[in-house]
């Protein structure tokens, strides 16, 4: 047993080659056995194994840095850099995070996980070196996958490195797969690397012989020079990162740590922006995983020998969103399905597999996914742009100039908003409400249950001006009262008493409905709304409530600062007691225990509403 014997990376280095390959297979084997009870992002991580080791191996960590794009492959780096102990707490509340952590380790460089920064990022802390004496100087290396390369980020940085010229390592892992199977045409064109090996056997060769028997100042190797990069731009798509100003090295078979190793050692010490290019088996080692990525991308808790999940199936918004889609798209050709590399995850799959002529995949491009979406809407078709609550920040500038300023009827379904849990703070989608509601010419709904989410889409699609639907990621509440037909602006009232009100919203109605039930057992009794509007809100509905009731609360999963209670209290012209969650990054863990902890399960509410009327609790 290797991995016993790896603490730090340094204990790494003292592995002879021919040691490393059954390192990595223990590695894998304890992925496989922690994230087969934690869940987790199991094929990105394993077929990056190889990888990780052996740019660990090579460089100087964490002198040097390895940057990750992302994160979601990063778990060899946490097993081999003092974590491994602690790995069967991954994702778990107080435990390992999923994603790198500048909290967790020195070997961590950022808090990651969103795609396409780790070019920038890199790039940064290699000009940050330019002022450091001789002896602090240390290497960067950016690991990106091809589905890093379908955000303008990645470009961004790809051209100012280019530009600047710094020390900088690229490593590019191409699997054909980021989350869902890549799309686009710069993933076509990297992909034929894979089977064009040809063209850097014949550089090597090529310089050796020009080196060895032509003077530099030949006539004879100018022409040479000018017939190797025809050549290049002939045999290899390397060509593309060659122009942009960085070296080129590959394709390699990134699960082969001998090949790695020895490259890496050869490369490392060349100075100016570098880009090895890797090829990988995404879920190598584990064949479930390997037949299935895009299953065991973000694996839930599964049986290691069948590969079968062990979580219990519930009925998600999610999967209430997308069966209503498709039957809306049945009889209304206009509608359109956007998203951006998460067909699957936002529940999109099925529109795509019933209308693929009407789905479009950008990629991991959410700026780009809401300008197009724009573009489709100035001709009369209805775009539904589904994105989760963390990503769509990324589009904020295109949801104000390209929806909002040109009024179009843009569709903005924000999945994941709330809390997440196990992803972290990378991922809660708590923001949401706070950036949005300012915005003009939107609508912002949320569902408290199925028929609300059914009828707030059907609503969304018949309007003149964009129209954002919110809801968590988590399983339909059934509730004890019916759905009210839907009116813009209207609120619903599910009880009315004199003690208190409470104005819920989306997610927190079932929970309000369940607080209100604790209360009653006491005697408190009061009025519970469910709001179903952030923007417009019923202002005639809450006036009344407030002249009638002295406490007021409102009840939102998202921070409470200029959220949905700072929008009603600015209503009614009157402080509210404003219930939801801080402005802060929430850690991991399960949903319901962060709900609680923040204050937000049914009895923490209960204990608020009775601390504030003044009832011994």
């Amino acid at each position: 047993m290797f991995l016993e014997r790896i603490n730090t990376p340094e204990d790494l280095r003292k592995l002879t080659p021919e040691e490393l390959p059954l390192l990595a297979e223990e590695v894998r084997q304890r992925m496989i056995s922690v994230v087969s009870v934690t869940g987790g992002h199991l094929a990105s991580s394993l077929g990056s194994v190889e990888v990780i080791l052996a740019l660990h191996y090579c460089l100087n960590t964490p002198k040097d840095k390895i940057i990750f794009d992302v994160g979601h492959q990063a778990y060899a780096h946490k097993i081999i850099t003092g974590r491994n102990k602690d790995f069967p707490t991954l994702r778990q509340y107080g435990g390992v995070s999923g994603f790198p952590s500048k909290e967790e380790s020195a070997h961590d460089s950022f808090t990651t996980g969103h795609s396409s920064t780790a070019i920038s990022l890199g790039l940064g802390l290699a000009c940050s070196q330019d002022k450091s004496k001789p002896e602090d100087a240390f290497k960067v290396a950016a690991l990106i996958g091809d589905g890093s390369l379908s955000g303008g980020l990645c470009f961004e940085g790809l051209n100012n490195a280019g530009h600047l010229k710094k020390d900088l390592l690229v490593v590019l892992n191409t699997n054909e797969l980021s989350i869902a199977p890549n799309v686009g045409a710069l993933s076509t064109y990297i992909n034929k690397i894979i089977s064009l090996p040809i063209y850097n056997r014949f550089r090597s060769s090529f310089d050796t012989f020009m080196r060895s028997r032509v003077p530099r100042s030949s006539r004879i190797l100018k022409l040479a020079n000018k017939f190797e990069e025809s050549l290049k731009g002939f045999f290899i798509p390397g060509m593309f990162f060659e122009e942009l100003g960085f070296r080129y090295f590959g394709p390699l078979d990134g699960n082969n740590l001998h090949v790695l190793i020895r490259t890496l050692k050869n490369i490392l010490h060349l100075s100016g922006p570098l880009l090895l290019h890797v090829v990988t088996k995404k879920g190598k080692g584990y064949l479930p995983a390997e037949e299935n990525p895009v299953k065991f991308h973000s694996a839930a808790p599964f049986d290691i020998a069948s590969g079968i999940s062990t979580k219990p199936s519930v009925t998600t918004y999610t999967d209430i969103f997308s069966d209503c889609l498709v039957k809306l798209a049945k009889d209304d050709f206009r509608i359109v399905a956007i998203t951006a590399a998460m067909p699957e995850g936002t529940g999109l799959d099925k529109f795509r597999d019933t209308y693929p002529e009407r789905f479009f995949d950008v990629g991991i491009a959410e700026a780009h996914a809401v300008c197009f979406a724009s573009g489709v809407a100035n001709n009369r078709l209805k775009p539904v742009v589904a994105i989760y609550s963390t990503f769509l920040a990324r589009a904020y500038d295109q949801i104000i100039e390209c929806i909002s300023l040109n009024k179009l009827p843009v569709v903005l379904i924000i999945d994941r908003a709330g809390i997440v849990g196990d992803d972290g703070v990378t991922h809660q989608g708590i923001f949401d409400i706070t950036y949005l509601r300012s915005v003009p010419n939107l609508i912002i709904m949320a569902p408290a249950h199925a028929q609300e989410l059914e009828d707030m889409l059907a609503f969304a699609v018949n309007q003149e001006q964009a129209v954002v639907i919110r809801y968590p990621k988590a399983s339909c509440p059934v509730l004890d009262f019916k759905a009210l037909p839907l009116e813009l602006g209207k609120a619903q009232v599910l009880q009315e008493a004199k003690d208190y009100a409470i104005l819920a919203l989306g997610s927190m109605v079932s929970v309000c409905q369940q607080a209100s039930k604790l209360l009653e057992k006491e005697g408190i009794k009061g009025t519970l709304v469910n709001a179903r509007f952030v923007k417009p809100l019923d202002a005639v509905l809450f006036e009344k409530i407030s002249r009638e009731h002295k406490f007021i609360f409102t009840v939102e999963e998202g921070v409470i600062e200029a959220g949905f209670g700072s929008a009603v209290s600015e209503c009614i012209g009157r402080p509210v007691y404003r219930l939801g969650l801080p402005s802060e990054f929430l850690v991991h863990g399960k949903r319901e225990f962060l709900l609680d902890k923040y204050g937000l399960s049914p009895a923490a509410i209960a204990v608020k509403i009775k601390k504030e009327l003044g009832a011994r609790i």
